[in-house]
């Protein structure tokens, strides 16, 4: 069990039930975005106007990769640090687009009603909140991984998607992925049997993030819309930039962060949904930092499958030197690769790091294998002597599916629609709930809620902390 000290301090009795004025919905209702309006109808050469929150890796990815498909505008950028903001703002124009409105604020960006869809890369706990702002404010969404901080906004998100008749793709870009649907269509039509385990792994080298002591917020960062939900917290670097992956607060760790995907895409692979039976045991090995998350953690979801046999889905996050399994993973790097990655910056690890991210499948005729360095590729072994059999690398383009749904209309064509995404993401938190408390969790997936254990359904409804006025999510969307 994690020793959680900001979880402690917080009485869970205390949890904000705030009235209308200071919730989403109230802000909605006094900005004007709660009356539910037809979308725009856009014709196939109409531009499609978007809006990217977050700015720092992931969302100057969201800009590249919009800027690459025709007939879409970035109109305007959105974060919390002005510099940032101001540095992407000119690199859009050195795209040889026109220079895009700035907003620190997402509520301000809302308001533009010429904005057709926002595309939101902010840290995981502002994810559904800001998704559920959007979908009021009527715009699309496109909102990365995991889609919510905790199970139950998750659900509102996806509420709030179905409301208002918005197209909401969730960043699991896997499914978008050529060679990977195609493996799932090879899974679900029998080639290696019945599948009765699905195998995800997230083993990426993370270095250790050290101790950071409280220090003044930087020049143009508006810390408190960065907090957010969260509670108020002192500044410190670790909280800030990609570290905050590791603190309970505003991350999920390393299963919510990359781990999500292979989740995921494990689930999808088994044909499941919600499991029954959760169970995750780790800890915070080998380093002596600020990290709140596991940086080990092995994971068990058991589902029960009406009239067969239960089927298993395992999890396992690991953080340091590893081993690669059934042909997934970099190469491995040298003698001198330990020496070398210890001196990196531990924001983000080297793109050459031997890391092992993928899936293995388990059925009664094989196994099937996907994922490397850039997640679009599988491979089969069939038979008692493991022949090798169908393989494919290939890609896929999630930011145009989209901006094609968006223009569409047809919900049924998004490759991650939003009830996909909180069904994985909703795996990422039942873990770590369970890690968290120390306990195996029994799960009714139908009412979404821990049978018999208030305390796991508090962490699940509140991801540990509350919510912070005025930032709260609501309890109608």
């Amino acid at each position: 069990m994690s020793n959680d000290t900001e979880n402690n301090s917080l009485s869970r009795r205390n949890f904000l039930k705030l009235g209308a004025g200071t919730t989403a919905a109230g802000l909605a209702a006094a900005r004007g975005w709660a009356e539910i309006v037809p979308p725009r109808v856009l014709a196939a050469n109409d531009r499609v106007r978007v809006a990217v929150v977050g700015l720092h890796d992931r969302g100057q990815d969201h800009i590249h990769a919009f800027a690459r498909i025709p007939n879409v505008e970035i109109a305007a950028l959105c974060d919390v640090y002005e510099p940032i903001l101001n540095q992407r703002r000119a690199e859009v124009q050195k795209l040889g687009r026109p220079e895009p409105k700035g907003y620190q604020d997402v509520r301000e960006l809302l308001d533009d009603k010429s904005i057709d869809a926002v595309s939101i890369a902010t840290p995981n706990h502002w994810h559904s909140l800001m998704g559920i702002w959007a979908c009021q404010a009527g715009k699309d969404v496109y909102v990365e991984k995991p889609c919510s901080h905790n199970l139950w906004e998750g659900r509102q998100l996806v509420r709030a998607a179905q409301k208002y008749n918005r197209m909401v793709q969730h960043g699991t870009q896997i499914r978008s992925s050529v060679a990977i649907r195609h493996a799932m269509e090879k899974l679900h039509s029998g080639l290696i049997g019945e599948v009765y385990l699905a195998r995800g792994l997230c083993f990426k080298w993370r270095n250790t993030i050290g101790h950071a002591p409280p220090s003044p917020v930087p020049p143009g960062l508006d810390y408190d819309l960065w907090q957010g939900p969260a509670p108020q917290h002192v500044f410190t670097r670790n909280r800030f930039l990609y570290n905050w992956h590791w603190f309970w607060w505003y991350g999920n760790g390393d299963l919510g962060n990359q781990g999500v995907h292979q989740v995921d895409a494990a689930r999808w692979g088994l044909g499941l949904g919600l499991p029954n039976k959760i169970s995750a045991i780790g800890g915070h090995f080998m380093f002596d930092d600020d990290q709140q998350t596991p940086n080990t953690l092995n994971c068990a979801f058991e589902y029960y499958v009406p009239n067969a046999k239960p089927k298993m889905l395992e999890f396992e996050v690991r953080h340091w030197i590893t081993n690669h399994e059934a042909g997934i993973g970099t190469p491995a790097l040298g003698t001198q690769a330990p020496e070398r990655l210890v001196k990196q910056s531990s924001l983000m690890p080297p793109s050459d790091a031997p890391s092992t991210v993928g899936d293995i499948f388990y059925g009664s005729k094989g196994y099937l294998a996907m994922g490397d360095e850039d997640a679009d590729m599988y491979r089969t072994w069939l038979g008692e002597e493991q022949e090798p059999g169908p393989s494919e690398h290939q890609r896929g383009n999630h930011f145009q599916n989209f901006i094609d749904c968006v223009r569409s209309r047809r919900a049924q064509d998004l490759h991650a629609p939003i009830e996909e995404g909180h069904i994985s993401a909703g795996l990422v938190h039942l873990a770590n709930a369970s890690y968290r408390l120390g306990r195996t969790l029994k799960f009714d997936p139908e009412a979404e809620q821990a049978i018999g254990d208030a305390e796991a359904n508090l962490m699940l409804r509140d991801g540990g902390r509350g919510y912070r006025a005025p930032f709260v999510v609501p309890e109608t969307v």
